[in-house]
């Protein structure tokens, strides 16, 4: 008898025959999930269906890099920073499971007063936003061990590109608990994951790396058609709103509004902080 999805450890909830078959059917898959530099004829073949759109944002993504130095100051700020704040305050909030970190590379994050105000409590006891949703660039830090619930994309399009460290993305066939597995990618520095409307729009992302280590990934998402900037609420099936699958039991389905946890701006200057102090 095999086991019930339950019994089995996060984040994916499957067996090590099941992960094998998954990550097998990744390299089978057309057109590929993953754009990599392509070595084979297979590989070609794969990714030549990919659509032009996602092919055009991968290559504008594939020059984007984090130096040392960068990669250091974001390890000290998840160490003892401003991030660690922010993934405490998170988990109080919802402990279903270890939260991740998005960065808005346009517009204000939730968190973005407390980092100015270098105040150890946090402003955001309450429900109220204080960011923006639907920022169409985003980066996502990912501590060692920390996941995403299953989520959707609507009708975006667009690129997953790891800049740093190691991410696993399983790849669904619908937004649900008990939705069919598709794949199992692994995504390493200069490969990228991609999402549109028709393929491959719902999916849970886990970084598997050692403790003390964290993956950093490059999202882009656009919209099907593109909206006005100012907009009173979030609009479902656009950058501005995704679904997801709750990690605990009965595993609703749920709404989210994409606010952002910090902005690019205020976690570059956080960076810069780290980087004077050690004299970089």
């Amino acid at each position: 008898m095999s086991p019930s999805v339950d019994n089995l450890k996060p984040p994916f909830y499957i067996t090590p025959e099941e992960e094998l078959k998954l990550r097998i059917r990744a390299d089978q898959l057309v057109p590929s999930p993953v754009i990599a530099p392509a070595t084979s004829f297979d590989d070609f073949v794969q990714q030549l269906m990919i659509p032009a759109t996602v092919m055009e944002l991968a290559r504008k993504a594939a020059s984007i890099h984090f130096s040392t130095w960068e990669i250091e100051a974001i390890r000290a700020s998840l160490n003892g920073g401003i991030l660690k704040k922010i993934l405490a305050d998170k988990y109080k909030k919802d402990d279903s499971h270890p939260a991740y970190i998005r960065v808005a590379c346009t517009g204000k994050g939730d968190y973005d007063s407390m980092a100015l105000k270098h105040d150890a409590t946090l402003a955001s006891s309450d429900d109220a936003h204080k960011g923006e949703f639907g920022s169409p660039v985003v980066l996502e830090i990912w501590p060692a061990g920390h996941y995403s619930p299953i989520h959707s994309h609507g009708k975006t399009t667009g690129i997953i590109y790891c800049l740093t460290g190691q991410i696993e993305v399983m790849v669904y066939e619908s937004l649900g608990w008990d939705a069919k597995k598709l794949a199992l990618l692994t995504l390493t520095p200069g490969q990228c994951a991609w999402l549109s409307e028709e393929q491959f729009p719902v999916h849970k992302v886990f970084c598997p790396m050692p403790k003390g280590n964290f993956a950093a990934t490059f999202h882009v998402y656009l919209n099907k058609d593109e909206l006005p900037l100012l907009k009173d609420k979030p609009k479902p099936d656009t950058r501005d709103q995704f679904d997801f699958v709750e990690e605990k039991e009965p595993h609703n389905k749920q709404a989210f509004a994409t606010y952002s946890d910090l902005s690019w701006k205020i976690l570059r200057k956080e960076m810069a902080k780290y980087a004077a102090k050690m004299e970089v």
